[in-house]
């Protein structure tokens, strides 16, 4: 009897009983089916001599969770079409596995293409080049020089430019010299080789940006001269300056000038100016401006300029009675606050760059952006001030089903049609994120993906009047659309419509089983009026637009109203849960759960007074905005109020934890990943204590703003978040950490558990070391969403 205890202890390490055992073991084969669906990160298109036939490249990825990473392919199909005919695609046979490879960039005309295979810090990065038979040449750039590339959404920028002779990229800046010792002390000469009689000291200790960029070099531009294979360092640009999203100006008339237009962030931008860089991941509200600089490579006395930092070489231009140095990078965007994704028109006549300057005025971290353009002279010289013209500018308060704003979180590095003035942006829409063509000349803006889809649709490539799109939904697996206009049919406005064509492809094998888990699920989209009315902005100023119903997604089960519901929050607060396809919501879905996904008031896409009606009062205001979705579908009776569980992340854990405190009679069962528990533990251990500062106090706080809070601070800080209603929590909690988060340090986390289990509440705690604010190692996003289904799954049978 004892052995076969010791035996069951042995197959259950987390100390479940058999029923539990039983439902773990159910459900991570169930996750496996969901986790084997995958990815498109990106795709591009090639028109090839004939007019009906173009080729796309696919990157795709799909998590490994034995070796506990994503595997990369490259999928090739050739598309054709017939006029009115249905669309021809002849895929390729098995995808191309890319290993160690980090980003892949084809050149302007297709015909070669760049593969960046960065290495573990410490070894060198490979840059090759490949043509269509071959790799051509293959470029190993030793540490010494600069470190990995920067492939992330934020800092990446690799550019080819037009001859397809030069690629400007950012990359890690090598780091300086440490100290060298030895048992006689400190020595003067330093080796590069190693020696066991000596160690390396430590240097000084140096800021980087936050969540994600931890102990990762400065992001600096480089660039290779394919030919020589030889690898220049820009000159002039700051030392307190990170760059980033770099791209090549057209050729001058003359064709002897090489620019580069990149976005550069100061990195003096703590509080009252002070010399510490903020966290910019997820955040928009970071100062940069548009600068342009000569190639190191067309400097003169160019061989005293390779890669040796601080050499600089200047070519002098004459403004005024001034000399300005070619080596200097020019602020294309001064006053601006914010210029980011340049982007050159395929004539080379206009420089058009998305703005978040209302975030960056406000202090929100994210906020309606706006798009601008400059009018590029055919031989820019460094003296002519350039003029800037609004193209898109910020919306205020939308009309009902009206354009609500742009809010983009990135762009094609080719967002042109033929005409060469209008471009497509992926933009959210309330609930959706659409598909937008603009004007960049009138301003135009059209909405062109379908009006009536409550789905989902995102771009993925452009080539002619082509557009390359997928489409998904909370319940539908991404599906891959080939969008043209269509001469002979107008849409309601008498403008040519945009026909959508569906694409098969070998990817929908594996979405077939998760459609099939899903296909008694509905989905609709409700809007929810708002409970209190008579509330005011932030500043106090009434806002019609803040007052206007907001939305949630709602996936339905067959006989929802017996069926336990899952009020599924987004973080934040200022960015938006959209109608499309997620893994750990599909999968959630499948176990029988209906889910009711808040967009409260303060999300993006709805307007910049409602996004901007939230700082200042969280922890109210969208607390009540998610217990009137709540109401909504209870009073629909749509949903059974007696089994309703709660999960969010980071803001959205924030809400969790509020409302299991503030309405704890509601909730059957809670889970919160990496959730903001208390504010005023928070702002001395973030990487943005000034989003404390913002969401508990508003944004005219800024200016008071401090590293060490004052007393009247702290205690806003601790009454703005759960802690403060911790002694009323009755829900078992279930609580995710990443150990390397730091947005939301674990220290919050842990201490609302230690706080709950010592005043007897039932609290479990699941700890991923090595993960940062999303916990997205392949491995921890299939454990964190596992356990969470088995926590939901055993309370919400007991309700």
């Amino acid at each position: 009897m004892q052995a076969s205890h010791s035996a069951f202890k042995k197959e259950n390490p987390l100390g479940m009983d058999a029923m539990s055992s039983e439902e773990y073991a159910s459900q991570s084969k169930l996750m496996q089916e969901f986790t084997n669906v995958p990815s498109i990160e990106s795709a591009w298109l090639f028109k090839s001599n004939n007019e009906d036939r173009s080729t796309a490249m696919f990157s795709i990825s799909q998590p490994d969770l034995l070796a506990n990473n994503k595997r990369k392919y490259i999928l090739h199909s050739h598309i054709v079409t017939h006029g009115t005919m249905p669309l021809e695609c002849h895929w390729s046979p098995f995808p191309i596995e890319m290993t160690r490879v980090s980003a892949v960039v084809p050149s302007p005309s297709g015909s070669k293409l760049l593969v960046v295979r960065n290495r573990e810090k410490g070894s060198r990065t490979r840059l090759q080049i490949v043509n269509q038979s071959h790799v051509e040449k293959e470029i190993h750039v030793d540490q010494s020089i600069h470190g990995p590339l920067y492939t992330d959404e934020w800092f990446q920028g690799i550019s080819w430019n037009h001859e397809e002779t030069f690629i400007a990229y950012i990359t890690e800046q090598p780091p300086q010299p440490k100290p060298a010792f030895n048992d006689a002390g400190y020595r003067k000469e330093i080796s590069s080789e190693e020696d066991c009689n000596s160690w390396r000291g430590q240097e000084d200790w140096e800021e980087d940006w936050g969540e994600t960029y931890s102990r990762k070099g400065r992001p600096s531009l480089f660039v290779l001269d394919i030919a020589s294979g030889e690898v220049r360092a820009a000159r002039g640009v700051a030392k307190s300056m990170s760059v980033g999203q770099v791209v090549w100006a057209p050729p001058s008339s003359s064709g002897h000038q090489k620019l580069l237009v990149f976005v550069g962030w100061l990195e003096h931008n703590g509080f009252q100016g002070t010399a510490r860089k903020l966290g910019i991941k997820y955040c928009s509200n970071r100062a940069c401006s548009l600068y342009a600089i000569h190639s190191p490579f067309e400097e003169p006395n160019a061989d005293n300029a390779s890669v040796r930092f601080g050499h600089a070489v200047t070519l002098e231009f004459l403004n005024g009675s001034e000399s300005v140095s070619a080596s200097v990078a020019i602020n294309l965007t001064p006053g601006m606050g914010s210029a980011l994704f340049p982007r050159f028109s395929k004539d080379g006549k206009l420089l058009v760059f998305l703005s978040s300057k209302r975030a960056v005025d406000t202090g929100a971290h994210n906020a309606t952006d706006s798009l601008h353009r400059i009018n590029w002279p055919s031989d820019w010289k460094a003296e002519q001030q350039l003029s800037v013209a609004d193209v898109v500018p910020v919306v205020m308060c939308p009309q009902d089903g009206c354009f609500p704003g742009l809010y983009c979180s990135s762009m094609l590095s080719d967002p042109w049609l033929s005409d060469h003035c209008t471009m497509v942006l992926t933009s959210t829409w309330r609930s959706t994120e659409v598909i937008l063509s603009i004007d960049v000349l009138s301003g135009e803006v059209t909405r062109i993906s379908p009006q009536d889809s409550d789905y989902s649709w995102s771009t993925l490539a452009i080539s002619g009047n082509n557009v390359l799109s997928v489409s998904s939904s909370p319940i539908d697996p991404p599906q891959i659309r080939y969008g043209c206009q269509a001469s002979s049919t107008e849409d309601h406005d008498g403008r040519c419509a945009w026909v959508w064509d569906e694409v098969t492809s070998p990817l929908t094998a594996a979405s077939d089983k998760v459609k099939a888990l899903l296909s008694d699920h509905k989905l609709s989209i409700l809007r929810i009026p708002v409970p209190d009315p008579s509330d005011e902005l932030s500043d106090g100023i009434a806002s019609a637009c803040g007052r206007l119903p907001f939305e949630a997604i709602f996936v339905s089960c067959e006989d929802s109203s017996q069926k336990p519901t899952v009020l599924i929050l987004h973080g934040g607060p200022h960015s938006t849960s959209v109608s499309s396809y997620s893994k750990s919501s599909a999968f959630l879905a499948s176990l029988g759960f209906n889910l009711l996904i808040v967009n409260y008031r303060g999300t993006l896409g709805y307007g910049e007074e409602a996004l901007q009606s939230l700082p200042g009062k969280v922890g109210s205001q969208d607390v009540q905005d998610c217990l009137a979705a709540l109401d909504h579908v209870i009073k629909e009776g749509l949903v059974d109020a007696s089994k309703v569980a709660v999960v969010g992340i980071s803001h959205g854990g924030f809400l969790t934890t509020h409302l299991i405190g503030q309405a704890s009679e509601r909730f059957a069962v809670a889970a919160a990943r990496n959730p903001v528990c208390n504010l005023s533990l928070m702002v001395g251990t973030t990487d943005i204590p000034d989003w404390c500062y913002a969401v508990a106090c508003g944004t005219e706080v800024r200016r008071l703003a401090s590293e060490s809070p004052s007393l009247d601070h702290l205690r806003i800080f601790h009454q703005k978040s759960p802690i403060a209603h911790i002694s009323k929590v009755k829900a078992p909690l279930l609580m995710l950490l990443g150990g390397a988060d730091l947005r939301v340090p674990m220290s919050n986390g842990l201490q609302y558990a230690r706080t709950l289990r010592e005043r007897g509440g039932e609290v479990k705690t699941i700890m991923f070391p090595e993960d940062t604010h999303e916990i997205d190692i392949p491995r921890s996003d299939f454990e964190s969403f596992l356990n969470m289904g088995v926590w939901f799954k055993k309370y919400l049978k007991e309700s």
